[in-house]
């Protein structure tokens, strides 16, 4: 990635932004928007399944959930010091979207090659209109132009990755349109997330019980059994499907004999679920461990209690 090198100067900003955001105070307008047209240019060069080396800890939804994104960062190390793979949804829900998928964004334009962050189902115009990354841009810009600049950027966003040819990661879940990583690797991305089609299936489906494919209840993607996924671990030589997307009360939750595992990042999700969080750390020698975490003492949010939760969102 040679066109990404930057200035001394362009990192000691980037140093400045990322000092700001950990404190959770927004960047300016115009900031967010020179921030998002790096990123891109750094987003255009990665692949729909992005390469990841290990040591790598992989962390499921985070959901505005920015006190908690800070806790996972002292739990699992600093960025670049720990290297880091989101798997979507840092929007909506909580209360500070818009710090938390800054922060993201602006660690990725300043480390890119130690955090990889993925795209979820909420890093679309539509589902963000719904459910408060929309509103929460109104509130603290005035406009929504910064909710234009990101929900721009997240055309942008690697759909899966694959840390070590072994462990695939996404969102949501397997297609019945996706035989092979190849034919991921062969979709134009570069748009709104789909009302349906192999695209939107990897950012909404989920695993289940049941045997072969199944009618979603999200009314978007699929559910898959256990056949499903080990022939796709099968055919394209894979040891594990990680993926994020449903709320588990222990932070992660094993399907299908130990071939897809299920992480969520947001714990006490939308702060009254009550739920554990955890993120998974695969070492130098692909070993796996899971690191459980509870949610950081409350900083003065508001009882947010605006909907009732939809666990499966």
């Amino acid at each position: 990635m040679g066109g990404n090198s930057m200035s001394p100067d362009t990192c000691t900003d980037l140093d400045e932004q990322i000092s700001q955001l950990m404190q959770c105070k927004p960047l300016s307008e115009l900031q967010v928007r020179v921030l998002c047209e790096k990123a891109k240019e750094i987003l255009m060069d990665e692949s729909n399944v992005q390469p990841v080396k290990s040591p790598v800890t992989i962390c499921g939804d985070i959901h505005g959930q920015f006190h908690d994104l800070v806790e996972l960062f002292k739990i699992g190390g600093k960025c670049p010091d720990t290297n880091y793979l989101f798997m979507g949804d840092y929007v909506d829900r909580g209360y500070y979207s818009v710090e938390t998928v800054t922060l993201l964004v602006a660690l990725k334009v300043r480390y890119h090659q130690r955090i990889t962050i993925l795209r979820g189902n909420h890093e679309s115009r539509q589902i963000t209109q719904v459910y408060g990354f929309y509103d929460e841009c109104l509130r603290k810009y005035g406009n929504a132009n910064v909710w234009k600049t990101f929900t721009d950027l997240f055309d942008y966003f690697p759909l899966t990755a694959l840390v070590e040819s072994e462990i695939f990661c996404l969102h949501g879940g397997l297609s019945p349109s996706i035989e092979t990583l190849d034919s991921i690797r062969n979709f134009d991305r570069v748009q709104e997330v789909p009302h349906e089609g192999p695209m939107c299936d990897l950012l909404w489906s989920d695993p289940d019980d049941r045997c072969g494919w199944g009618i979603s209840p999200r009314g978007a993607g699929y559910t898959f059994g256990q056949d499903i996924s080990e022939q796709f671990n099968h055919t394209n030589n894979l040891k594990l499907i990680a993926r994020a997307h449903q709320l588990v009360m222990d932070g992660f939750n094993w399907a299908h004999e130990q071939k897809v595992v299920t992480i969520f990042s947001a714990p006490n999700y939308c702060y009254r679920c009550g739920n554990m969080a955890s993120i998974l750390e695969v070492d130098d020698f692909k070993g796996q461990t899971f690191i459980q975490f509870e949610p950081a003492p409350r900083r003065g949010e508001p009882d947010v209690t605006r909907r009732t939760p939809d666990y499966f969102l």
